[in-house]
């Protein structure tokens, strides 16, 4: 090997190890405040959830008893269990379909296409309190719009938040339109789809839907992913509209897990209980994200048609 070509090497190596030594340095930041805000309070709450305490007195350490009873004598977690993963399979799907929809109308060449885009967008942004304010008075069971429109087409009234069949897929319907979020991330994700591959694809003869099949789709697999945990994860956390609407009733239909903290924690003053019921929360969704980036490997797809 001659010398120019060591001193080469050795020219490469050092700037590799000085470009790695400033990568980890701008890590610095990120990895101090994932400690402090993240991990350590995941580790408190691990160890608070081995005791038994109101918040005021002193701490009695109890083991795994919180998570024995959990398990085994509370009457509501199971439910909180299915509400949740109930909840969040329909919010999810009908999110991801509707917003998916509403940004490939939005991506056209439409009159106003701005105003309408600022539109779809808004009530990601609107206070929660007047959002299920006004929800309430849609589903209202007498008055409510929703059932005038049902008396006018001959159906009977439907008690959307009052009964145990309809209010798990009635909470979700707001949490669909909830969705402008993802509205905004396929309307970006789609004006970055390449151009040439749709002109190749109406050259070699496909109509508008095997574009969107074979082009538009592939391309857009990583939005999709990114969407899809996203609202994964939110979903699973759903409380607001259980302590707005329906208190986690009727009966425990949406008694959300979330909620169920929130009961344990603030109501009943048990917060050793309610961290046992936040940690066992927390590895639920850590399940759900794992198979979800598990089985993403063989659909997700970049730019050349390399799989992940």
């Amino acid at each position: 090997m001659s010398t120019s070509t060591r001193k080469s090497r050795t020219r490469h190596s050092r700037s590799y190890a000085s470009e790695e030594r400033t990568a980890y340095l701008c890590l610095i930041p990120a990895i101090i405040g994932l400690t402090f805000i993240t991990y350590l309070p995941l580790l408190a709450v691990f160890v608070l959830s081995l005791f038994s305490w109101s918040g005021l007195g002193s701490m009695k350490f109890t083991g795994m008893s919180n998570y024995i009873k959990l398990f085994t004598t509370d009457p509501y977690m199971l439910d909180s269990i299915r509400a949740t993963i109930y909840f969040a399979v329909i919010a999810v799907i009908g999110s991801m379909i509707y917003s998916l929809c509403i940004a490939l109308l939005l991506n056209r060449k439409i009159p106003a296409r701005t105003f309408w885009r600022a539109v779809y967008y808004v009530p990601y942004v609107l206070p929660a309190t007047a959002i299920y304010v006004g929800w309430s008075w849609l589903y209202e069971s007498n008055f409510g719009l929703f059932n005038y429109l049902l008396t006018k087409v001959g159906l009977s009234r439907v008690m959307f938040i009052a009964d145990s069949r309809y209010v798990v897929p009635s909470l979700a319907l707001i949490a669909v339109w909830l969705s402008g979020n993802l509205i905004v991330i396929f309307l970006a994700g789609l004006q970055n789809v390449p151009r040439v591959y749709h002109e190749a694809a109406e050259i070699d003869g496909a109509n508008g839907w095997q574009r969107f099949r074979n082009v538009t789709l592939p391309c857009m697999t990583p939005i999709i992913f990114y969407n899809l945990l996203m609202s994964l994860i939110t979903n699973m956390q759903i409380v607001t509209p259980a302590l707005a609407l329906t208190n986690g009733g009727p009966g425990n239909s949406s008694r959300f897990i979330s909620y169920l903290m929130y009961d344990q924690a603030f109501i009943n003053n048990k917060l050793g209980y309610a961290s046992a019921v936040s940690f066992v929360f927390f590895i639920l969704i850590a399940v759900f994200t794992g198979i979800l980036f598990a089985t993403s490997k063989g659909w997700i797809f970049y730019e050349g048609g390399d799989e992940r």
